[in-house]
């Protein structure tokens, strides 16, 4: 029966000559380009995230504003996602991944010089939008990658070096931070983003294009729309009313100018078509809501462990790391899983683990050891493992043939839009109140049990 549904929703995007896969060495040497350039996005933004107590220190910042080192690059990614999806369906999705490699060793480089907060944080936006052009068309590389048969177990294995990144970020952080300043977190890209840059050169495949022109005044629309509107919401987080409401409403009214546009365009930069096939648009929101509740956690639990529990540094990142491990342990086992059983089982378990992970974090008390925090920690990170893979799955196969870059990006945008609401709020609550630190906790465990509730009933809604 499983196996019938899953049939079923693959026929929606399956074409047999475009998604033939690439088999052997072949699909070896470009998935291991692909997985490079991921992990190179993902290591990054994982040990900045470790650093932001030192980071505030040092540049004598406040720490709701030191979360602008990550917000600056999220937003940034976010915002140009959609456009990058859509520009690198015209110029090559392997050519587009070059690029990003390309900017995200160079903005590596400013992160590392900035001596001040603003210029880390624009150096940190720069550098975003080089991730944005490795992510807008990561999946949709995989898409062609793999078989659609086995697209499952490609997902799986991109979702296993995000976990590998994550987990890997953590302890490079530690024990960079142990031994050297901050700004060594970003010198340390330098050799990755080379390697990255080389396999991309040689061994991503090349993959149709699309002959329908750029959209310059959509793009710039689209990048006004996420970026005002992310800025504003940000100064109302903040408790900064008036400049956040005019940003907020400059915002929103791009977004109304944008949907006004692209009514009646063949491929629109926001994809509002497949929005309206329903099992894409509810993949898409068990993602956001997935991303929302990871990121109150993983924003907010290095300063919680420094100031509730009262680790230091090199402690904090070896507490995080277990989040990480079992997301990357989870989405190896979930690989021939996603392929055979429907996101409605897998995603729903996957989320419903997470949030009694968070839900165990939260009841702690103060004088929890480090193997209790570390425990609880690991099995919300399994149930995030698990959850991934067979969501993301949903989101591609949801989509028609030709549209790999849309859906792709669609499929960052969840993940990327709902770290930077996770990041926003844990801004708004670290300026609102004192000890924000288990509000925080309890915020994830909510927004997860929310989208398993949605991820459990995707069949009955769908219908």
């Amino acid at each position: 029966m499983m196996k019938a549904a899953t049939a079923g929703e693959s026929d929606l995007a399956s074409d047999p000559q475009r998604h033939a896969g690439l088999y052997g060495a072949q699909r070896v040497k470009a998935m291991s380009a692909v997985l490079l350039g991921l992990l190179l996005s993902v290591l990054d933004y994982a040990i900045a995230n470790v650093a932001l107590p030192s980071i505030a220190h040092d540049l004598n910042a406040p720490s709701s504003r030191a979360i602008w080192v990550v917000n600056a690059y999220q937003l940034a990614n976010l915002s140009c996602l959609l456009p990058l999806a859509s520009f690198g369906a015209r110029v090559g999705f392997a050519r587009m991944s070059q690029i990003g490699i390309f900017l995200f060793l160079i903005t590596s480089v400013g992160c590392a010089l900035s001596q001040n907060l603003l210029e880390l944080t624009l150096a940190r936006a720069l550098q975003g939008v080089g991730g944005a052009c490795i992510m807008s068309v990561n999946i949709a590389l995989v898409r062609f990658i793999y078989p659609h048969a086995e697209l499952g177990k490609g997902i799986a294995l991109n979702g296993l070096f995000v976990g590998i990144g994550v987990a890997l970020g953590p302890t490079i952080g530690s024990i960079v931070l142990s031994v050297a300043t901050w700004p060594w977190i970003f010198w340390i890209n330098l050799p990755l983003a080379l390697a990255a840059l080389v396999m991309a050169h040689f061994a991503l495949p090349q993959t149709p294009r699309s002959e329908i022109q750029a959209d310059i005044p959509g793009s710039i629309l689209t990048v006004a729309s996420f970026a005002l509107l992310g800025i504003g919401l940000d100064g109302l987080m903040h408790g900064d009313f008036l400049p956040g409401l005019l940003l907020t409403g400059a915002g929103l009214i791009c977004w109304w100018l944008l949907l006004r546009y692209q009514k009646g365009r063949r491929e629109p930069i926001v994809p509002v078509d497949l929005l309206a096939r329903r099992p894409f648009l509810l993949a898409c929101l068990v993602g956001f809501l997935g991303f929302v509740a990871s990121n109150l956690y993983i924003v907010a639990m290095p300063f919680t462990l420094a100031s509730a529990f009262h680790r230091g540094d090199s402690t904090i990142g070896l507490l995080i790391a277990p989040w990480a491990v079992g997301v990357a342990v989870m989405s190896f086992v979930v690989g021939k899983m996603a392929d055979r059983f429907p996101a409605s089982v897998l995603s729903s378990l996957g989320l419903l683990l997470t949030s009694f992970g968070f839900l165990l974090l939260w009841l702690l008390p103060l004088d929890a050891s480090n193997a209790a925090i570390a425990w609880r920690t690991l099995l919300a990170g399994c149930g995030f493992g698990l959850f991934q893979p067979p969501n993301n799955r949903a989101i591609m196969v949801s989509a028609p043939a030709g549209r790999e870059g849309g859906a792709s990006g669609m499929l960052s945008v969840a993940r990327l839009g709902g770290q930077t609401t996770g990041a926003l709020l844990v801004a708004a609550l670290f300026t609102i109140f004192p000890h924000p630190a288990f509000i925080c906790l309890g915020g994830a465990t909510i927004a997860a049990l929310t989208g398993a509730a949605i991820s459990l009933g995707r069949k009955y809604l769908v219908d």
